[in-house]
């Protein structure tokens, strides 16, 4: 009895030992996990100087024909920006939020004759086109796979496009004749809901968390309301565990949204893309 009750007590040590060291790989292990994935952050902010292309068409809600960005309003390529921030509150789970505008403007003689939201622009007139555009996104992202050289995710995101298009023409003479044109201008809005879904990855290319590359695909149909689609890839190269450098192309954003008269919505044919450059900062 006596050997035994000392067997006992001998256990205790053993036993409260191991149960400190248990404690402490519980507590040493998720750092250890951590530092072994090369994509490790618990909040990330990215920024992006975008080379924007425009293209596309723009209908008003009253009887009227096509607006046409390039052949039309002569829009040119200009520098916008984008920016994400990303909160990766658990080891796989993401929440975020990101906002792109795109704003373009020309004054331009018209080659032909057109009529948005019942107004007439006529031949030879000049007029000033203005459309100012700003997407604003939050989402959730969900890593199906991460692993020490990256992660693929799939992320569902909900935007918000609000778009303001309008042509004004001061009163002024056309034509070799001297026709006298008075002053007309028209502008129409687009409040567009856009819920999108799509994968989202990064792939470290060396055994160092170096150099990556990056890319996404989001998109989502409406059927008869219209269709969305953006997407990028870039390749980046990371100065430190905080502070990361990439560049790349955007296919920042494809916009359709249909006419409706009965609802007084603009129609809207949009599409920017271009390369990037872009920082980010890891913490």
């Amino acid at each position: 009895m006596r050997a035994s009750s000392l067997a006992r007590q001998g256990l205790r040590p053993a036993r409260f030992l191991l149960g400190l060291l248990s404690l402490c790989l519980i507590a040493v292990l998720p750092k250890v996990q951590a530092q072994e994935e090369f994509d490790s952050y618990r909040l990330r902010l990215e920024g992006f100087w975008l080379y924007s292309m425009p293209s596309g068409t723009f209908q008003g809600s009253a009887d009227s024909g096509t607006v046409n960005l390039t052949q039309d309003l002569h829009f040119d390529s200009y520098s916008t920006f984008a920016g994400k921030l990303d909160w990766k509150f658990t080891h796989k789970n993401h929440f975020y939020v990101v906002a792109i505008p795109f704003n373009s403007s020309k004054e331009v003689v018209l080659s032909r004759t057109i009529v948005f939201q019942g107004q007439t622009f006529e031949t030879g007139l000049t007029v000033h086109g203005n459309l100012d555009s700003t997407m604003y996104g939050f989402g959730y992202q969900y890593d199906i796979i991460r692993r020490r050289r990256g992660h693929l995710g799939l992320a569902v995101q909900f935007n918000a496009f609000d778009g303001h298009a309008s042509i004004s023409a001061a009163a002024q003479v056309i034509g070799s004749s001297g026709v006298q044109q008075q002053a007309v201008s028209a502008s129409g809005s687009l409040l567009a809901p856009l819920p999108l879904a799509g994968p989202e990855f990064r792939l470290y290319l060396t055994n160092s968390p170096r150099v990556y590359v990056e890319g996404n695909v989001y998109g989502m149909y409406f059927f008869g309301y219209g269709n969305y689609v953006s997407s990028y890839g870039l390749l980046g190269f990371s100065v430190n565990r905080h502070v990361s450098l990439n560049a790349g192309y955007a296919l920042s954003s494809r916009l359709i949204v249909n006419r409706d008269t009965s609802t007084n919505r603009i129609g809207i044919n949009m599409t920017q893309k271009g390369p990037l450059v872009g920082v980010e900062f890891s913490f």
